[in-house]
Formats: structure tokens, sequence, C-alpha cells
């Protein structure tokens, strides 16, 4: 559970603002989450979260002070963009970004809360079919889905997976899910920050790809 906690997110402020340096520095090491499913398949996945991260950063990097916060970053980009905005810049990574982070707030959350296939206990698919439906699946072409539905095949074992979020250490199943709660605290907060923002801001697009 090494890769989730040694890196886990700051708790929020009351206002709900996310600091941008803390949320980029926390969710740059969230990656090589998806090696941790053990197949390729989910590789693009892990490479479009890479690339917001950093088309994010670079925006953040520009100047600190005005992006200060991911709320501002969507602000300041509204007046930069006009009529462009919210499907330019930052604030489209941000968008896309946030349905990765969700994937994987609701996989870990289906783990934690032991959803499972009860004919195949040891298997995730049921916590990532679960996961795609919910975050991604809406914004995906038939093409995509498809490859999805290929990527269930090569799922990891459960116990695989487990495994392998600790980065290989003996831990038991029932101290690694106490450990994905802890992780999944700050995090969900965040997650769940960043759509009340896009929500509030009229930020959403729904087109599919």
């Amino acid at each position: 559970m090494a890769l989730l906690l040694d890196n886990q997110f700051a708790q929020l402020p009351n206002t709900n603002e996310v600091t941008t340096k803390e949320f980029l520095d926390s969710v740059s090491y969230l990656p090589p989450f998806f090696d941790c499913l053990g197949s390729k398949v989910f590789a693009p996945i892990k490479a479009d979260i890479n690339g917001n991260i950093t088309k994010i950063r670079a925006v953040y990097d520009s100047d600190p002070a005005k992006y200060e916060t991911l709320q501002k970053i969507l602000e300041v980009e509204k007046g930069i963009y006009g009529s462009e905005w919210p499907k330019a810049g930052a604030t489209l990574a941000l968008m896309w970004l946030k349905r990765g982070l969700r994937f994987i707030q609701i996989l870990l959350q289906s783990l934690a809360d032991g959803e499972r296939d009860e004919n195949n206990p040891n298997l995730i698919r049921v916590n990532i079919t679960k996961a795609y439906d919910q975050a991604l699946k809406r914004y995906h072409g038939w093409i995509v889905q498809k490859v999805f539905k290929a990527a269930l095949l090569a799922a990891p074992y459960r116990s695989d997976f487990l495994k392998a979020l600790s980065k290989g250490q003996e831990v038991t199943e029932e101290d690694c899910l106490a450990n994905i709660r802890q992780f999944l605290v700050n995090f969900t907060a965040t997650v769940d920050a960043i759509y009340a923002m896009y929500t509030v801001m009229n930020a959403e697009l729904d087109y599919t790809v």
C-alpha cells in the first residue's frame, strides 16, 4: 500500500479550494496505479493521466501565484480563452484528469466496500467494471469501450492486485483494505471538490473520444 499511503492527498480547507502545487505533487505518483492492473490495455489511461498532469503543471509553473489553486486556473483561463473555454488549456486537461481520478476512486471504494463476484471472489472485474461504467464509459465511443472490455479479460486476481498496491510487501488483505480506506478519505474529498468546481463554473463537457 506504499504506492498510495506514501503520497496521500492533503486535507482540504473549509473553502474546499484545492492548492495546485500540493495537488500536482500528490497526483503525479498515481499513474503507476495502472501498472498494478497488470494489463497493457490500461496503458492509454495511464498515458492520458500523465499527459494531463504535464499540461496542468506547465500552466502552473508559468505563474505559480496566479494559478495558486485549481479554481484560479479555471477562472483565469475562462478570461483568456473566451468562447473556446472550457475546451482549452489546463481546464480541459483537468476535466479529463478528474475522470481518471474518479475511476481510481470508485475502483478502490468498491474494493474497500467488499463488493465482489460471488462466483469468482478473487477476481476484480466487478470492481473495475463499476469504476469504468461510472467514471469513463459515457465519454468513450464504442471502439474505446470494446478495448476496455478486452482489458477486463486480462484483469489481475484480487490478491495479486492488492499485493501490487503494497509493492510486493507481505500485507494481510484486511490491513491492505484498511490502508485503502485511509487513502480514500482525502483523495475522495479532493476529487469531489474538483467535480463540484466544474459544476459550479459550468465547465463540464460531454463529448466522446
